[in-house]
C-alpha cells in the first residue's frame, strides 16, 4: 500500500489503496458484524429460538460480512481505477452495474451454501419455507454492493479534489513568490539609483563623506544580498539596518538630518518583512526632507497595539503628496500578499506639520503560516 497518487499510461491520477483504507474497511465491516450479533442477542424472539440455531446465524452473519469486507477493497480498487463521470462515461457506468449484479448472484448462492452447511447438523430445524419473494436475497446483496461502490466512488473523488486543491495552493504560492521577488527586484534598484545620486552630489564638495557614504552603501549591499530569500527578519535586525541608511543620509545632508528612534520594549522580536522599513524612511526623506529649507527631523516608533506590531514614521515635511512613490507602493503591495487586508501602509497629516506614515501588520515572533498563495 501507498499513500502517493500513480500516473497511468493516458495521464491520469491513480489513487492506490492505503493502509488507513484497509483498516477504515476492516474497522467497518467487524463494527457491523459486532453491531448484529448484539441485536440478535437482545431480540426479543430469541427465547423462543433454539440456541444452536441462533449461534449457527449468528457464524453465518459474521461470515457474511467477512465476505463483504474481502470483495470491498477490490471494488473501491476498480472505483479508484476506473472513474465513474455521470453524463459522458455510461459504459462504464453500466458495466459497474453488471458487476454489482454478478458480485450479487455469487455472493447470494455462496451464503445460502453457508448458511445450509451450518444448519446441516441441526437437521429439519434448519428448514424454513423459501422466501415470498424469489430473487430477493440477490437484490439485498445487490443493495450492499452499489453502497460499497459508492463509498469507494466519494473516497477516489475526496482524494483527487484534495491533490487539486493542493496543487492550486502551490500554484498561488508561486505565482505569490515570483511577484513577492519582482517587488523586491524594483525596490533594490531603485534605493541604489537614489542612493547613487546623493553619493555624486558630495563628490566635489565633501571627498570624506563620500568615502563614508560608499562604505555605509557597500553595508547595505552585503545586507540586501545575505538578506535576499529571507521574507521575515526580527525587528531589531530591520532597525540595524534602517540605521545604516539613516546614517549614509545624514552624511548626504552634512547636520540638516535628525532622525529619532523610539521603539517600545519588548517588541524587537517581533517579526517584519525584511527591507520594509527603509523605502518608508526613503519616502519620508525624499518627500519631507528635502522640501524644506530648516533642519528635518524623523520619528521612527514601534509599538504594541492589540495584535498587531505598529510602526511609524513621521516627518516635519510639507504634508502627504497626492500619492506614493514606488517603495510605499512596494512596501503596500508585500504587506498585503504576506498578511492580507490585515496589514497596511497608510499615510496622513501629521499633527502639527508633515506626514505619518503607518505601517501595521500581525505581531508574532515565531514565522507564521501565511494565506493559502503566499510562499
Amino acid at each position: 500500500m501507498t499513500d502517493q497518487s500513480g500516473i497511468d499510461s493516458s495521464g491520469r491520477e491513480r489513487y492506490p489503496l492505503r493502509a488507513q483504507d484497509v483498516a477504515a474497511v476492516v474497522s467497518f465491516w467487524a463494527l457491523l458484524a459486532l453491531v448484529s450479533a448484539v441485536s440478535r442477542e437482545i431480540d426479543p424472539r430469541i427465547p423462543g429460538i433454539p440456541g444452536s440455531v441462533w449461534s449457527a446465524t449468528v457464524t453465518a452473519t459474521y461470515v457474511e460480512y467477512t465476505l463483504w469486507a474481502v470483495i470491498t477493497l477490490p471494488i473501491w480498487w476498480l472505483a479508484s481505477r476506473y472513474t465513474i463521470e455521470l453524463g459522458r462515461r455510461w459504459g462504464r457506468l453500466l458495466g459497474f452495474l453488471a458487476l454489482g449484479v454478478a458480485i450479487a448472484i455469487v455472493m447470494d448462492g455462496l451464503l445460502q451454501e453457508v448458511r445450509g452447511q451450518l444448519m446441516e447438523p441441526l437437521g429439519r430445524i434448519r428448514r424454513r419455507p423459501p422466501p415470498p419473494l424469489v430473487g430477493l436475497g440477490i437484490l439485498d446483496d445487490l443493495i450492499v454492493y452499489l453502497g460499497v461502490l459508492a463509498a469507494g466512488v466519494a473516497r477516489d473523488y475526496i482524494l483527487r479534489y484534495r491533490a487539486r486543491l493542493e496543487d492550486t495552493v502551490r500554484l498561488q504560492a508561486l505565482l505569490a513568490q515570483a511577484r513577492l521577488e519582482t517587488l523586491r527586484s524594483q525596490l533594490n534598484p531603485h534605493f541604489l539609483f537614489n542612493t547613487l545620486n546623493a553619493v555624486s552630489a558630495l563628490v566635489e564638495r565633501d571627498p570624506k563623506g563620500t568615502r563614508r557614504m560608499i562604505a555605509r552603501l557597500s553595508d547595505l549591499l552585503r545586507y540586501t544580498l545575505e538578506e535576499s530569500t529571507a521574507h521575515e527578519v526580527p525587528l531589531h535586525q530591520e532597525l540595524q539596518m534602517l540605521s545604516e541608511y539613516v546614517d549614509l543620509m545624514q552624511i548626504r545632508f552634512q547636520g540638516k538630518l535628525v532622525v529619532t528612534f523610539d521603539i517600545e520594549a519588548g517588541v524587537r522580536s517581533g517579526l517584519v518583512p525584511s527591507l520594509i522599513l527603509q523605502p518608508i524612511v526613503e519616502n519620508a526623506v525624499v518627500h519631507g526632507v528635502t522640501q524644506l529649507s530648516v533642519p528635518g527631523r524623523i520619528l521612527v516608533r514601534a509599538r504594541h497595539q492589540a495584535d498587531d506590531l505598529v510602526v511609524t514614521v513621521t516627518d516635519n515635511g510639507p504634508g502627504p503628496g497626492t500619492g506614493q512613490g514606488i517603495g510605499l507602493s512596494n512596501a503596500s503591495a508585500r504587506l498585503s500578499a504576506m498578511y492580507g487586508p490585515g496589514a497596511s501602509v497608510t499615510l496622513r497629516p501629521a499633527s502639527e506639520a508633515g506626514t505619518v506614515a503607518e505601517l501595521t501588520l500581525p505581531y508574532h515572533e515565531v514565522a507564521i503560516p501565511l494565506p493559502p498563495g503566499v510562499a
